[in-house]
């Protein structure tokens, strides 16, 4: 079973993702607003981060370039969303993929199967 840890700020969506993915056989860890992404990443080991580019306080951006310098984290499939086009930022701060909201779930589900 493939492990996806969550951060997202919009709670609708936290319950919702969470439905989908466990669904499709994923464990699935929702980060709460406050939590520390990359500590997280650390504890949780996922194969999947999936990630808003806003995060309340937090910069996802900055999340992805931190998580990225660790080589321990180079094989975590990053999956970035926003409701902004920021696909280029994204994939050049170290996301292996972005998806605009709002997205279909199948979209979603393929990215997170490769």
């Amino acid at each position: 079973m493939s492990k996806i840890l969550l951060a997202e700020d919009d709670r609708t969506m936290v319950s919702l993702l969470t439905t989908l993915l466990h669904m499709e056989g994923f464990e699935v860890v929702a980060l709460d607003l406050d939590d520390d992404v990359s500590a997280a990443v650390a504890r949780e080991h996922p194969d999947s981060l999936l990630m808003d580019v806003h995060l309340g306080g937090q910069n996802g951006m900055e999340i992805v370039k931190n998580i990225r310098q660790d080589p321990a984290n180079r094989n975590i499939n990053i999956v970035m969303t926003s409701g902004l086009n920021m696909k280029e930022e994204c994939l050049k701060r170290g996301a292996n993929h972005f998806l605009l909201k709002p997205f279909m779930p199948d979209d979603l589900l393929k990215l997170l199967k490769k």
